[in-house]
Formats: C-alpha cells, structure tokens, sequence
C-alpha cells in the first residue's frame, strides 16, 4: 500500500511567506475560509455549478473523463471585470499534449461568476500574484474541473508535469467522491526537490509560482472497481501583461 503524505498545511498569515520561500503554499479549509472571509453556505452555493460541467472534447488520449467550463477576467485590485469569452490556448512549451491549438469551452454559468465569494476569491488571487511579483493588472483564466471514472481511471494531468506559463496557478480541491488517487506533486523546476501530498478537505487550497515549480496529479480510480467516482477541483491562473495566445 502507497504511504500517503499529509499536506503541509500553512496559515493564511504565513501563505505569502511560503509561496516566496518554496515556491508553493498550501492551506487547509479553514484558513481558506478565513482568508476568504467565507461561510459554509457561500462555498455550498459556488460548488453546485460543478455538477453541470460539460465534457472536454479536446482530450487527445481519447478519454471521455474530463468535465470543465473556462472563462476569463482581468483583475486589478479591488476591481473585477470578466472579458468577453474567448479560446484556451496554452504553446506546446508548457502543454506538448494540447497546446498549440485553441480550445473553446463552454462559459462558467452566469450566476456563478455573480457570487460575491467568486469575486472575492478572484481580488484576494490577485493580491497574492501580486505580493509574489508587484501590484499590476492579472488575466486570470478560470477551470472548473469534474475528473470522473467512467472510462475506469480519470486523468487530472494528461500532459504530465507541468508549468502553465503564467505567474500564479491556485488548485482548489472542490470535493472529491468514492475515488483513491489523485495525489497532488510538486516539484522545483530547476532542482531535485519535491513534495507529494493528497488533498481532501473540500476547498483546500495549493497556491504555485509557475516559474519556479512544476507540478501535476496521479490519477484517479473508484473506490469500488464496479462503482464510480469523480474528483472536482478549480484552477485560477494568474499572468501578468495579457493572455496567453494575444
């Protein structure tokens, strides 16, 4: 049986100090919601979008497992405005799998993007890119997530380990259901040194500085090798100077 890390949880205090010391900072559900200044029925009502995700046409493996909407915004400051909708595109750099081809996916539904968690946890994103690299507008790019098993193990990662090519990636653990798998890694970019570590609390958080550390997740079975599962996460990234494909 594969030994299983506990992730390292830091205080919403200490998360900046982490993300520049290491290169990544995690925190659990509860510093999320205090740093969010969150209650249980604001995350309750973010995360029922999640089963109305839609499925990933663009998957070159032939996997039917991935669920996922996109959308865009530019955050500067307090302030918060969604662009209108537009293509994923990341170069073959940073995805040999699907880069190098615009990918468009279906919005993030309109009440959803109108909650003001959703607004809160894009200022407070912003913030942290900033405390990392210095205030300056952020194109954020937003990925609800549904990995299932229906094809009898779901791929968070496809491409492997990876850097997105921006400045700062936020992975949120949305919830996960009936599954084993799915341990986060996290490895420096330009060195030996990593860490390995399963995230499970819903609305946990792993925070990464894409130039230093590449990162990536295992895949996912069922509990059940009959039954069925699915892992949600939300994945932010923050870019300075404009989106990736402009």
């Amino acid at each position: 049986m594969t030994q299983e890390f506990k992730p390292p949880y830091v205080s919403p205090a200490d998360m900046a100090h982490a993300l520049q010391q290491q290169g990544f900072a995690l925190m659990d559900a509860a510093g999320v919601a205090q740093w969010l200044q969150a209650d249980p029925a604001d995350f309750e009502a973010l995360t029922a979008p999640w089963d109305r995700l839609v499925p990933d046409a663009y998957l070159k493996d032939g996997g039917r497992y991935r669920k996922r909407r996109h959308s865009c915004f530019v955050v500067d400051g307090p302030q918060v405005r969604q662009v209108p909708h537009r293509a994923h595109w990341q170069p073959l750099e940073y995805n040999a799998l699907h880069g190098g081809m615009q990918r468009w996916f279906e919005p993030m539904e309109p009440q959803q993007v109108a909650q003001p968690l959703w607004q809160r946890l894009l200022q407070r994103l912003g913030e942290a890119a900033s405390n990392l690299r210095g205030a300056r507008p952020w194109f954020v790019e937003a990925h609800p997530f549904r990995i299932d098993t229906t094809d009898g193990i779901g791929r968070p990662t496809p491409e492997g380990a990876h850097r997105d090519g921006v400045d700062l990636v936020a992975v949120f653990l949305v919830g996960r259901h009936a599954i084993k798998g799915g341990e986060s890694r996290v490895f420096e970019a330009e060195g030996p040194a990593g860490q390995r570590f399963t995230l499970r609390e819903p609305w946990s958080l792993l925070l990464l500085d894409d130039a230093r550390v590449i990162h990536e997740s295992t895949p996912i079975q069922p509990l059940d090798p009959e039954g069925f599962g699915w892992r949600d996460t939300l994945v932010v990234t923050c870019r300075a100077g404009g989106f990736q494909g402009d």
